[in-house]
């Protein structure tokens, strides 16, 4: 006969602890799972290249903005010249209105007799004549006036013409120069996003790199005993080796803070010589250098954008302004794509 006896039931402090243990478990393994992963070099790594190539991609941007900017200056300028030029033409045209309506009022309040009736009343006929013939050369000079007035009509229109059209230009490369700003903050801000996901650790390793990367004290770096390109050369490298340690902002171009061309045109400014705005133009403003050519103060173009530009410094070093971030400083070329050198003037 079968037994019908209930089972013995579990102690309930057993079944508490075993629940609250396996509840303990269970949300350690869900921690583990969703906890960040610890940061790996090779992690590392990737940010650093996609950082790298945001700072490169913010360097083009920057040079446009440059290039707009420069735009911007000259076309301002033809305005300025074109409206002051305007401005004197319209005085003038009224000059030459007044005397002719000066000229006009004076024949009107001689010329109310007729002619035939003056020479009759006229005491002395031959003086009557002399003045007759006054007349004819003042009805001359007034016609060669009108010419004139006609003239300068034109004159003027063209020139507003041409004042209306640069202004449309300023307008158009203004708007330009706004997105090419919002374009340069966009990827700094892009590369900032991208470093805020690095931990404080990785964060120092990348800055000791950087700092391995490039020797910012002029004591330490080895220039070797290269000789400079020319005497305004010289000049322009001594004044760029006076800004090492100022900030690379895009669009400065000193006395305190530079980008990358920016920094090339003050100091050949400081040794009297203008060169171009932007890297690119700055790339075709002397004759081009292999490697080997080089010499202390020719400029060094970067990229196959010719989106960098650096002063060669000597012993495969130029001095530069980098990226965002990072301040005027010696680097090795070879740790950007060389393009060409370039010997200003």
């Amino acid at each position: 006969m079968a037994s019908h006896r209930r089972p013995k039931q579990p102690n309930r402090t057993r079944v508490t602890v075993l629940t609250a243990t396996a509840a303990a478990a269970v949300a350690l393994t869900s921690q583990a799972a969703h906890a960040d992963p610890k940061p790996t070099g090779k992690d590392l790594k990737a940010v650093k290249s996609k950082v790298d190539d945001l700072y490169h991609q913010a360097e083009q941007a920057t040079e446009k903005y440059d290039g707009a900017k420069d735009q911007e200056s000259k076309l301002q300028k033809d305005v300025d010249n074109l409206q002051d030029k305007v401005a004197r033409g319209q005085d003038e045209l009224n000059t030459m209105r007044d005397a002719l309506g000066a000229m006009a009022t004076a024949q009107y309040r001689t010329g109310g007799i007729d002619p035939s009736v003056q020479l009759f009343l006229s005491a002395n006929p031959d003086t009557y004549l002399d003045k007759a013939s006054t007349m004819d050369q003042v009805s001359a000079k007034q016609a060669d006036q009108l010419r004139e007035i006609q003239a300068k009509q034109r004159e003027l229109a063209q020139e507003r013409e041409e004042a209306q059209s640069k202004m449309k230009d300023l307008a158009d490369t203004r708007k330009e120069l706004g997105a090419k700003k919002k374009e340069v903050q966009g990827k700094l801000a892009a590369a900032q996003k991208l470093l805020n996901t690095l931990t404080a650790q990785q964060r120092a390793q990348l800055q000791q790199q950087d700092a391995q990367r490039a020797d910012r004290s002029s004591s330490r770096v080895d220039l070797g005993n290269a000789v400079p390109a020319s005497q305004r050369a010289a000049a322009a490298f001594a004044a760029a080796q006076t800004r090492i340690g100022d900030p690379y902002v895009y669009g400065a171009t000193g006395p305190s803070s530079f980008d990358c061309s920016g920094l090339m045109m003050w100091s050949y400014a400081q040794a009297g010589v203008s060169i171009p705005r932007t890297s690119q133009a700055q790339g075709a403003a002397g004759p081009h250098l292999t490697r080997d050519q080089l010499q202390v103060g020719d400029l060094v173009i970067f990229f196959g954008d010719a989106s960098h530009v650096g002063m060669y410094a000597g012993n495969g070093q130029v001095l530069h302004a980098p990226h965002p971030g990072a301040s005027v400083r010696y680097e090795s070329m070879d740790d950007m794509p060389f393009e060409y050198g370039v010997r200003v003037g």
